[in-house]
């Protein structure tokens, strides 16, 4: 087998066997591959397309290119939760608390944010102290004791996954539906758990913008995990808008954990309690999806997942004290952008409040960037709210650093109405 011969056959059209995926995977991921040759083949799968199967062999190859993670020594039911990406999204720190009050075990490992605002592991680091560093052997006893822990990839995970992204990057293949689907599940493959829940953002603020191109990827990904004998459920959740109310690492935060205490936005509880009521159905912890998302909406409402969140923030030494007071950490220095005229607000651009909060220092533009934890948005009024002439829209908080380039972007981002605008917060579910 020659990689000639297989970038003949994908050119034609025809499938590729589980073993050239792996011949292909394996002797890239050695060096043995030149990246023109890698180049050659993901341009005509770009054209050409892949079976379900054949991305599914993909996303195994990949996995298998690294470290995957063993959860079998854990008792119970392993659940994991992968979201797309968007403005605002904090939804993985009210998720793990909640499966977590229901007996079910997240063992979690993200990565940091390359965008808008910090990954779930920068978030995290907000509160001080917090070590997202730990042994396989200590992340599985907070997992077995207290059926939570959120930490940085440890090990080499997909690296076949991080080599084929950065030439996707340079040779205009990302964009491609198997190649997208593969390379989110070859990482969530590696997590160990036994179901996965996908949050497939849609909108301004999402990578897939439109619902037909956002119910195609999920498609494929729940298909390639349950042909990789995962239970799935991708639930497609609107981006056309910031999620809740905060847009900032520390902010986010503070946000997830007024809703862990019953005190959080219409969006967040409707999100996280679709997600983990799904997580429940697939693990027949409930069997009707009303009675486990009314279930999930009283265990908020009602603050039972918040210990579980204290906890796993004690068990890796962050400083709990700070989840109940964290505004006190945010930046100082503020300023207001007020409305210009009264009006209901019809739309606020998610893409724009994300690139004004990476211009303030939330979010990185290069990976070797340092975030200011503490820097943030707070939008004061969301889509379908009415406003006065003068009313606050929202506050910055600041280090002055870019708030000039934010504040005009976000004065942009908000669009006003003479009528109302429904919003849908769940836009279509996948299993």
């Amino acid at each position: 087998m020659t990689m000639i011969e297989i970038i003949e056959a994908k050119k034609q059209g025809k499938p590729l066997s589980e073993e050239m995926i792996r011949f292909f995977i394996q002797g890239y991921t050695k060096g043995d591959i030149p990246d023109y040759q890698a180049s050659a083949l993901l341009m005509a799968i770009y054209f050409q397309g892949m079976t379900d199967e054949e991305s599914t062999f993909l996303a195994l190859a990949m996995r298998d290119s690294g470290d995957v993670l063993d959860l079998s020594d854990i008792d119970g039911i392993k659940v994991d939760k992968h979201s797309t990406g968007g403005v605002g999204d904090k939804i993985s720190f009210i998720v793990g608390p909640m499966v977590a009050h229901f007996g079910l075990k997240l063992a979690k490992m993200s990565g940091r944010g390359l965008g808008h605002t910090g990954g779930t592991i920068d978030k995290l680091e907000s509160i001080k102290g917090l070590k997202i560093e730990q042994t396989e052997d200590e992340f599985k006893k907070q997992v077995k004791d207290h059926h939570l822990s959120i930490i940085g990839q440890s090990g080499v995970i997909a690296p076949a996954d991080k080599k084929l992204y950065a030439l996707r990057d340079v040779t205009a293949t990302v964009n491609s539906m198997p190649l997208i689907a593969s390379s989110i599940m070859s990482k969530k493959l590696a997590s160990g758990a036994d179901i996965i829940v996908l949050d497939v953002k849609v909108g301004d603020g999402a990578f897939m913008k439109t619902t037909e191109e956002a119910q195609t990827l999920a498609r494929l990904m729940v298909e390639i995990g349950k042909l990789a004998n995962k239970k799935m459920i991708a639930v497609l959740t609107n981006m056309d808008e910031p999620l809740g109310h905060f847009v900032g690492n520390a902010h986010e935060i503070h946000e997830a954990v007024q809703t862990l205490l019953g005190k959080g936005p219409e969006d967040i509880n409707h999100i996280a309690s679709t997600l983990v009521a799904h997580l429940l159905i697939q693990s027949n912890v409930y069997q009707d999806f009303d009675i486990a998302y009314d279930a999930c909406r009283h265990a908020l409402s009602k603050g039972l997942a918040f210990p579980y969140f204290k906890r796993m923030v004690e068990d890796q030494e962050g400083d709990s004290d700070m989840l109940l007071d964290m505004p006190k950490y945010f930046a100082t220095d503020n300023v207001q952008i007020k409305a210009k005229k009264s009006g209901y607000i019809h739309q606020i651009e998610a893409l724009k409040v994300g690139q004004a909060a990476m211009l303030l220092g939330a979010g990185r533009q290069k990976k070797e960037d340092h975030i200011d934890y503490y820097v943030g948005i707070e939008l004061h009024k969301k889509v379908g709210d009415f406003v006065d002439e003068g009313d606050d829209l929202l506050t910055i908080y600041h280090h002055q650093k870019g708030l000039n380039e934010a504040m005009k972007l976000l004065e942009e981002a908000y669009h006003l109405s003479s009528d109302v605008k429904e919003v849908q917060y769940i836009i279509d579910t996948v299993q």
